[in-house]
């Protein structure tokens, strides 16, 4: 029979094995594991070296592509957009580099910005009570003008919001640089309710528009309510205007994003994105894709997975009358600042 002494003879038994085992991996097997330790320690360490060298050569390209972007960007701009008036859209969120990039841009081509809009929060609110309160304020608001608005909240304050800032500028139209009443009207009440805020002259009508998009997407979802509106906005400003370009940073171009949403689900049709309109480069192809809309081309463009291309190719130059015009104009300003005729 087991007694209680055999218990107590086995339990330290198991101990001493225990105890025996230990000290044996601590000074038999120690150098063998310590070795071990001091490869694997060395083997990471060289990749992270390597990796390290990849990221400061990657950093000195992309440093030398925005040196020579910035060089040569008022040649490869220079009278592109002519003549042409522009207006920003803001998303909340929207980098400011975006929108001052892009703004330097423009003007480097002889474009006009009239002004800026910045959306707020309320005008994405799709919740019956706030998707009720926009549609009648975009049905009042649009009577004055005589419009018909159809769809979703989102979709006609959109479609009232591109048809007060945007024209084609041809016959019948409102005449683009101009101050338009009708137009501030409607601006005046979108802000008055918190739905946007403007800066600049954006009712003086624009021909042209650029919509820039978060810094971040709000969701990684490509269902989410604020990307599929700025993709709906974007479509009705393309429309009521020569061309609009959905412009984004690198960071904020990814799933979920406006930008996404209208590469991945089919729905760019004919409007033109541009996700690395935070670097210099991409704000001079943000001004050679709205040249591009202007003549009926677009394009998905940037340096995400999901661009066609880095941007427009050929790369567009104004047309040899714009350059003339802009050419003789410069020449005028030139002798009047001499005082000769």
């Amino acid at each position: 029979m087991i007694d209680f002494r055999y218990h107590l003879v086995s339990i330290v038994a198991v101990f001493l094995a225990l105890a025996l085992g230990l000290l044996l991996g601590s000074t038999v097997l120690r150098p063998y594991a310590l070795e071990g330790l001091q490869a694997l320690t060395k083997h990471q360490k060289q990749q992270i070296d390597s990796l390290q060298q990849n990221l400061n050569q990657l950093q000195g390209e992309v440093a030398a592509s925005n040196q020579f972007a910035q060089a040569n960007a008022a040649q490869m701009l220079h009278s592109l957009l002519d003549g042409q008036q522009v207006v920003l859209i803001e998303a909340p969120g929207a980098p400011g580099s975006v929108t001052n990039g892009v703004t330097h841009a423009l003007e480097m081509a002889g474009a006009t910005v009239t002004g800026q809009l910045q959306l707020q929060s309320p005008f994405f609110d799709t919740s019956p009570a706030g998707s009720e309160k926009l549609a009648q304020l975009a049905e009042h608001l649009a009577s004055p003008q005589g419009l018909t608005l159809d769809g979703s909240a989102q979709a006609q304050a959109s479609e009232l919001i591109a048809n007060s800032v945007l024209t084609k500028d041809g016959p019948g139209q409102p005449v683009a640089g101009q101050r338009d009443s009708a137009s501030a009207a409607v601006i005046s009440g979108l802000a008055t309710e918190g739905y946007l805020t403007a800066s600049g002259n954006p009712w003086n009508r624009a021909t042209l528009a650029v919509v820039i998009t978060p810094a971040t997407p709000p969701s990684a979802n490509d269902s989410n309510a604020a990307s599929q509106a700025l993709v709906t906005l974007a479509q009705q400003l393309d429309i009521a205007g020569d061309g609009t370009v959905v412009a984004g940073s690198i960071g904020g171009s990814g799933p979920g994003s406006a930008i996404d949403v209208m590469r991945t689900g089919g729905r760019q049709g004919h409007l033109s994105s541009v996700d690395s309109a935070d670097t210099p480069a991409g704000q001079i192809v943000v001004v050679q894709a709205l040249f591009d809309r202007m003549h009926g081309k677009s394009g998905s463009y940037g340096a995400a997975s999901t661009a066609n291309a880095a941007g427009p190719s050929p790369a567009p130059t104004p047309s040899p009358t714009a350059s003339a015009t802009s050419v003789a104009a410069n020449t005028k300003a030139g002798h009047a600042a001499a005082g000769t005729p």
